[in-house]
């Protein structure tokens, strides 16, 4: 997994809309880059509304929130309508950023080892260097503990 003070992969990836956005495209701001494991999941869902629900504050600092997955851009577009999510999902089934980042790692559930994405949160500055990485985070209590980093309070 990279870690903070390394310059951030640029990628180019499709979001539910069917355009190419680029992490380069977003120099000069700072930006909240997840990457998550499924669409529609218990998790993923808790982990989305919570970015959904502290939208408001993320944009009155001018971050950009990006949620990373394998999902296909249809299945982000009933994800982000299903649950009204105001920020970029965009859809990496070649794992091309996942393992760029780092976050397609073995993974154990109930004894079974399989290989999948971890929940992994990377905050990137205005040049595009990583200024924090947060890895294995807690779907629930992701979004409020980047806001409080961001805040200045962790």
């Amino acid at each position: 997994m990279l870690t903070a003070g390394m310059r951030a992969p640029d990628f180019a990836l499709t979001d539910k809309d069917g355009n190419t956005v680029r992490l380069s495209d977003f120099l000069g701001r700072k930006v909240v880059l997840y990457f998550y494991p499924k669409d529609n999941t218990p998790g993923c869902t808790r982990q989305a509304c919570a970015f959904a629900g502290a939208y408001d504050a993320f944009r009155a600092k001018d971050v950009a929130v990006i949620g990373i997955s394998r999902d296909s851009v249809a299945s982000h577009v009933k994800f982000a309508e299903k649950y009204a999510l105001p920020f970029l999902l965009l859809s990496d089934p070649e794992r091309q950023a996942i393992e760029a980042y780092g976050v397609w790692q073995e993974k154990k559930n109930y004894g079974k080892v399989s290989m999948g994405v971890v929940r992994s949160t990377f905050i990137i500055d205005e040049k595009g260097v990583i200024e924090k990485v947060m890895p294995k985070v807690k779907p629930d209590t992701n979004a409020a503990d980047i806001l409080a980093y961001l805040n200045g309070e962790k």
